[in-house]
């Protein structure tokens, strides 16, 4: 498996998730925002958590429209997977590859701690490791991470299957403590939890190197 890892200005976890996806097995490419091509051959684009361009405007609104992007995009459009995690799950939202938005926290505090999380389905590169109703302990941290969507859109999302994770402790008040969502096709994850910061024991907990595990099994039976 090829990752290519995007770092925009205040990405403060590009180099957490490269080192995750390492050790999954991937081979690791890092991107700068300002690049308009994303490396040859590559299989899935990692958005690392952070505060890109310092959170302006809103949050990821301003990485959404970065020179990269563009390549980002039409990689999603043409099939490509792409793992977007806090950060990188509001510029996936803000750039219309995944629906609904990140808004301030319900407690309009800055939460980080580790979080209980629900596993809602298997059917997906990123969790066919999983067992549906498995439950993860993986860190959240972040100020605007209160899923919110239109209710005929959140219909949609339990319909087609496509609530990845949700918050068995639900730390930010996001609408039906989604933690997690896919798109239609099911190869770009939006998540808040970082689970490249729990992929060995040292760190309080191993549950989130088994979403890069999961990857690595997908891309191996692709």
């Amino acid at each position: 498996m090829k990752a290519a890892v995007i770092t925009f200005p205040g990405s403060n976890c590009d180099r957490d998730l490269a080192v995750a996806f390492e050790a999954a097995g991937a081979e690791v490419s890092r991107v700068w925002h300002k690049e308009t091509l994303l490396p040859a051959g590559i299989d899935i684009v990692g958005l690392p958590g952070g505060f890109s361009f310092g959170d302006y405007l809103r949050c990821g609104a301003i990485a959404a429209r970065a020179p990269i992007f563009a390549a980002v995009a039409d990689f999603a459009a043409r099939g490509g997977h792409v793992l977007g995690i806090c950060n990188g799950f509001q510029v996936l939202c803000e750039a219309g590859l995944l629906p609904g938005t990140l808004m301030r926290n319900a407690s309009l505090r800055f939460v980080c701690r580790m979080s209980r999380l629900r596993v809602e389905t298997s059917d997906s590169p990123y969790t066919n490791l999983w067992a549906p109703g498995d439950e993860v302990m993986i860190p959240v941290a972040h100020h605007d991470g209160n899923y919110t969507t239109s209710p005929e859109m959140l219909e949609r999302l339990r319909g087609e299957d496509r609530i990845a994770l949700r918050y068995l402790d639900n730390p930010n008040g996001s609408m039906d403590d989604i933690a997690g969502v896919l798109s239609q096709n099911r190869r770009v994850l939006g998540l808040m939890p970082h689970p490249e910061r729990a992929i060995e024991d040292g760190q309080g907990s191993a549950d989130g190197s088994v979403l890069f595990r999961s990857l690595l099994a997908a891309m191996a039976h692709a």
